[in-house]
């Protein structure tokens, strides 16, 4: 709900610091678009997604979100996530083999997106609950039981990508949770469990392909490595200070696949070099720091870890998607933070912001410093 008289300091409840962090990493989106020819409907279409997303997150930074502490509100979003990706089994269309977007004709809305933030929720909820009895065993079992539930459904589509950022996050927020450290032994072992009997059962012949290309990507660079192989050249050649705006050859010819997408990192490097990927660096640093310190501030375990959650989708999200663009880890279609193109991730991530903003509007210490 919106109070009253939170109009009159609207300005005063925003991380002006956090808003102007996130901007450039737009621009550098949306300039790899436009730098080349034939492909403005990426940019054009980016751009309403863009101007509709800070609409958005301005909105949302005027709402009190304590009703979300609510364990009926929590209830409903998890029973409404596991409903959207079950839709999509019967309602999916089918993209580059997976069913994992709603497809609307004039848009296209990916679920896992939105549902990594409601994990968040659910996994703040639990954890915040039980932070005094966080030491117990069946507490890892029983977030990891929630998580695992939409686990399948998004391995399922088969969405790798997804899947994997949410079992990071729930790794994650046990780190932040406060859990022992003998426990994460227990963590380990069932994630090496899992990841075997979903290798001998559940994995597709294509995603065995990507982590065997991974760990020898030079063993088939015209078959399953051509992607991981491209996209290394593209970072590799653009040296200190890159070929240029609209002068990277390795996408303008269409050696790189999806350089709008899952290797845009790899077309801004290209044009950009080692100092503009550094500079990206450095702004994605500044918005990390700016959400850990909104978390640390909250006004209950629920809103600190909730921050503490947002700040771990997003880092994750950096690193893989970075990772499989220099060839460290496997190729798996992730987006980058602000910067890929696409309205569901970027509608999720100011959401997720404004979210921020407004559990901040309402805290005892609101003023940013």
């Amino acid at each position: 709900m919106v109070r009253r008289g939170v109009y009159s300091n609207f300005l005063d409840h925003i991380d002006w610091i956090l808003f102007f962090s996130v901007l450039p990493l737009i621009c550098a989106g949306l300039v790899t678009m436009k730098s080349f020819v034939g492909e403005s409907i990426y940019f054009d279409r980016q751009l309403v997604w863009i101007l509709l997303s800070i609409i958005i997150f301005f909105v949302l930074s005027l709402f009190d979100y304590r009703f979300l502490r609510k364990s009926k509100i929590v209830s409903g979003l998890f029973i409404g996530a596991i409903a959207l990706l079950s839709a999509l089994f019967l309602l999916g269309a089918v993209f580059q083999g997976a069913k994992s977007w709603f497809d609307f004709g004039f848009f296209a809305f990916q679920p896992a997106d939105p549902v990594k933030l409601i994990l968040i929720i659910v996994l703040a909820k639990y954890f915040s609950r039980r932070h005094e009895e966080i030491a117990y065993y069946k507490h890892i079992v029983l977030s990891g039981f929630y998580t695992l539930i939409l686990f399948t459904l998004v391995f399922l589509q088969p969405d790798f990508g997804s899947a994997i950022i949410i079992f990071l996050l729930w790794f994650g927020m046990i780190l932040v949770s406060g859990i022992p450290k003998k426990h994460l032994a227990i963590v380990f072992i069932l994630g090496v469990a899992a990841f075997a009997v979903l290798w001998t059962f559940a994995f597709e012949d294509y995603q065995k392909n990507r982590i065997s290309t991974f760990l020898n990507p030079l063993t088939d660079i015209s078959g399953t490595g051509y992607n991981a192989y491209q996209s290394t050249i593209a970072v590799g050649s653009g040296g200190l200070l890159g070929k240029g705006v609209g002068y990277g050859t390795q996408s303008r010819l269409e050696f790189l696949p999806e350089y709008q997408t899952d290797f845009i990192f790899a077309a801004f490097t290209e044009e950009w070099g080692f100092i503009g990927a550094l500079i990206l660096f450095s702004l994605f640093g500044v918005v990390i720091w700016r959400i850990i310190k909104i978390a640390s501030r909250g006004d209950t375990n629920f809103e600190t870890l909730f921050g503490f959650g947002v700040a771990i989708l997003f880092i994750n999200h950096f690193l893989v998607h970075v990772g499989m663009n220099i060839g460290l880890m496997p190729i798996t279609g992730l987006t980058i933070p602000f910067m890929s193109y696409g309205g569901s991730h970027l509608l999720t991530e100011f959401i997720a912001l404004g979210m921020l903003m407004g559990m901040n509007r309402y805290g005892r210490d609101n003023r940013f410093v």
